[in-house]
């Protein structure tokens, strides 16, 4: 569970970053020509930068053993998951490698089955 709590950490910073250097409309991402979910690179900056700062929230939550934490981070990686998935003509392999840790995270915070005392 812990290690769910820092991937969401983690790949919640690099949605900061990854929002942050798409608000600034950095020359890193590829030209888009025709694409049918496309958005200027500003809104997706926005929704990157959102997504992980909530990210950021729902791995601090789930450290701290809250189950709003837990269900927070299982909605916010399934966006995520579909967010990458629309943002993949951007940044394809990356968008490919955060959408793997967030299906980890996901299968991770769902199969999470408590603490052996609370079983008994």
């Amino acid at each position: 569970m812990r290690f769910a709590a820092v991937l969401l950490l983690v790949v919640g910073v690099l949605a900061v970053l990854q929002g942050i250097s798409a608000v600034a409309g950095d020359s890193v991402y590829a030209t888009v020509g025709k694409y049918a979910f496309k958005f200027n690179l500003t809104a997706w900056g926005w929704i990157h930068l959102a997504l992980g700062v909530l990210s950021v929230t729902a791995g601090w939550g789930v450290l701290k053993d809250a189950t709003w934490g837990r269900t927070l981070g299982i909605w916010l990686a399934s966006v995520s998951i579909v967010a990458s998935f629309l943002f993949l003509v951007y940044l394809p392999v990356w968008s490919l490698v955060i959408i793997a840790i967030d299906v980890f995270i996901v299968w991770a915070l769902v199969s999470y089955a408590g603490s052996p005392e609370s079983m008994a």
